[in-house]
Formats: structure tokens, C-alpha cells, sequence
């Protein structure tokens, strides 16, 4: 009977012991993830579904927003949404084009601080159809995703450069706003319209499947090739206030970049299984992450793309057909930032 009491004693003892040790193990882990998240939790958008939108799901997937001292909550979050977080600071980075480039202009507190991608938009039109060249355009019905989007942008920029008003009021385009891509899709298979202006995929993969052909790609395209479309944005009130904590973020990002330059079949595999983009077809996915051209540590070691001149470049085109009032020179010295990437 004695042996059998101490025999329990003892097991109980074992037991507190055990316990008593997996409860400091877990504060013990606790304690380094509060340690390890040294800017702690931020909102960043990342749930458009965007297949170009790769670096922001890669760094949060990969672990590199952690890395550099981030708990990130991926968010979904429209172009106003995106606006008003920059400007009041709540969200620190988005990634966008430079359909910001007019909101920077009207006073929203951002900068440009980095490139993205090169170019992610189509724009495609009937298997049938005789529109082939830009001057085609002329009396032609465009669809976009929304009047002052990157898509209309293009569109504008494109065929002002072959002699046609952009201007909806000179009637030698029109621009048709649809908020969903699938139902432009339809609008042009339909015949409603003449061209659908579409962001990756949807063009890419009805492309694919012989609905449509493609007029216009703006990452092989003379007058956008080899230039970044997509920039990051960093919030004016992070940056004065926080100015490491934006340089962290950009760490983060060029990690995910060259990761995928280096790896675009993964990198689409954890795309297509986290179901962050709308597309199953990994050999046209990885075909488009190629595209999209992402720096790779080398390529920036190397100069290879002039983000300065990018942003000179594409506000130089806006203010040309009216979208920007203020000079290129002028516009890209109060706008574009190069942050010191140098950690502490």
C-alpha cells in the first residue's frame, strides 16, 4: 500500500513537473513573439486577388514581413480605403500604379518610394474584330474598371500617343466603367463594347482559352516596356515620424521580390494554394510572374531600373494628356523618396 502512495506521489510530482515546464516553455515563446514583432501588428492590403500582387503574399507566407519585425493582418482594402489609411498613417505601404499619381497631387500625404513590377494590364478585343493598332481606336467603345483607373490611364496615355483625344467629351473614344472584370468580359464578347482594358488574368486566361486576342500588353509594349507601372506607396505621416519602420517594409518586400524572380514556380504554387489570385492554370501563371519582371537583388546591385526615372516618366504622360497639372520634374521631386534601407 506504501509503495503504491509513493508510487502516485511520485507520478504526481513527474507530472506537476512537466507541466510547470511546458508552461514556461509556452510563456518562453510567447514572450519571443512579442519580441520578435519589434513594430508589432499592421494592416496591409493584400486580398484583391491580384496575381501581380505576388511580393506582398510571398512575404507574408514566406515569413519576411516577420523577419523584419512585422505581425502582418492582410486586409482587403479598394483604392479610397487605401488612400485614407496612407494618409492618416494606419496603413504604412500599399502597392499601387500611378493612378495614385493624381490623388498625390490633390494633397493625399504619400510618396513614392520603390518599384513593384512592370506591366500587369491587357487589352483585348474579338477573335474577329479589325482593331489591330492604337489608331483603330478612333469612335471605338473602351471598357475599363473605373474612370480614372490605371487601366483607363493606359488606355488614355495609349491612344493620345496615335494622334485620339482621350477626352470623353471630344467623342473619338468611350470609356465604359465596369466594376467587375468578368462582366467586361462579357460586355465585349457581347459586342457592347469594342475593347476590354483588363488587369492579369482575366485577359491572359480568355486569351488562352481563344474568346479573345490581345490588342495591347503593357509589359512588352514600346511605350511602357522594361519600366515599372506598379510602385510601393508609403504613408508621409509613417515616414517623418517612423522612417525605419518603412525601411523595414521595403526589406521585407525586396526579399519577396528576388525570391520570386528566383523562384516563379513556387512562388506560384503558394499563390494558386493559398487562393490568393483568381487563377488555376500554373503555366500561364508562372508565364505572367515572369512578366512582371520583380527585381532580384542582382538587377538592383546593377541599376537596372531607375525608379526616379520611372515615376518622371509615366507623370511626364499624365500631365501630357491632362491628368497631371504639375510638371514631371517638379511632380517626381516632391513625390519619389528614396529611403535609406540601412538597418540600425
Amino acid at each position: 500500500m506504501k509503495k503504491k502512495l509513493i508510487g502516485k506521489r511520485l507520478f504526481s510530482i513527474a507530472l506537476l513537473l512537466t507541466l510547470t515546464a511546458s508552461a514556461l516553455i509556452g510563456c518562453g515563446k510567447s514572450a519571443a513573439s512579442e519580441t520578435q514583432y519589434k513594430y508589432g501588428k499592421i494592416q496591409l492590403p493584400g486580398k484583391d486577388g491580384a496575381l501581380c500582387g505576388a511580393p506582398t503574399y510571398v512575404a507574408y507566407e514566406k515569413g519576411f514581413f516577420a523577419e523584419e519585425g512585422f505581425d502582418v493582418e492582410l486586409i482587403s482594402a479598394d483604392f479610397e480605403t487605401r488612400k485614407i489609411g496612407l494618409n492618416n498613417g494606419t496603413i504604412p505601404m500599399v502597392n499601387g500604379d500611378f493612378q495614385f499619381f493624381p490623388s498625390i497631387e490633390e494633397g493625399v500625404g504619400v510618396k513614392v518610394v520603390d518599384g513593384f513590377h512592370n506591366g500587369c494590364i491587357k487589352f483585348v478585343v474579338r477573335p474577329d474584330s479589325d482593331i489591330s493598332k492604337a489608331e483603330d481606336l478612333k469612335g471605338k467603345k473602351i471598357g475599363v474598371d473605373e474612370i480614372g483607373g490605371t487601366p483607363h490611364q493606359v488606355a488614355s496615355v495609349w491612344v493620345e500617343q496615335a494622334g485620339i483625344s482621350a477626352l470623353q467629351e471630344d467623342g473619338e473614344v468611350t470609356f465604359l466603367p465596369y466594376s467587375d472584370g468578368n462582366l467586361e468580359l462579357a460586355a465585349l464578347l457581347n459586342g457592347d463594347i469594342d475593347v476590354a482594358a483588363m488587369w492579369d488574368p482575366l485577359g491572359s486566361i480568355a486569351e488562352k482559352e481563344g474568346k479573345v486576342k490581345v490588342l495591347f500588353d503593357l509589359s512588352t509594349d514600346p511605350a511602357f516596356a522594361g519600366k515599372y507601372c506598379c510602385f510601393l506607396f508609403a504613408s508621409n505621416k509613417v515616414l517623418e515620424s517612423e522612417p525605419e519602420k518603412v525601411a523595414a517594409l521595403l526589406r521585407a518586400y525586396h526579399k519577396a521580390q528576388d525570391w520570386i524572380s528566383k523562384n516563379p514556380e513556387e512562388a506560384v504554387d503558394l499563390i494558386i494554394e493559398g487562393k490568393y489570385s483568381q487563377i488555376s492554370d500554373k503555366d500561364l501563371a508562372v508565364s505572367l510572374i515572369k512578366s512582371y519582371e520583380y527585381p532580384s537583388e542582382e538587377s538592383r546591385a546593377a541599376g537596372e531600373h531607375s525608379i526616379e526615372g520611372d515615376v518622371k516618366y509615366f507623370s511626364t504622360a499624365l500631365n501630357e494628356i491632362g491628368y497631371l497639372k504639375t510638371g514631371s520634374s517638379e511632380f517626381t521631386e516632391k513625390n519619389y523618396y528614396a529611403v535609406d534601407l540601412t538597418k540600425e
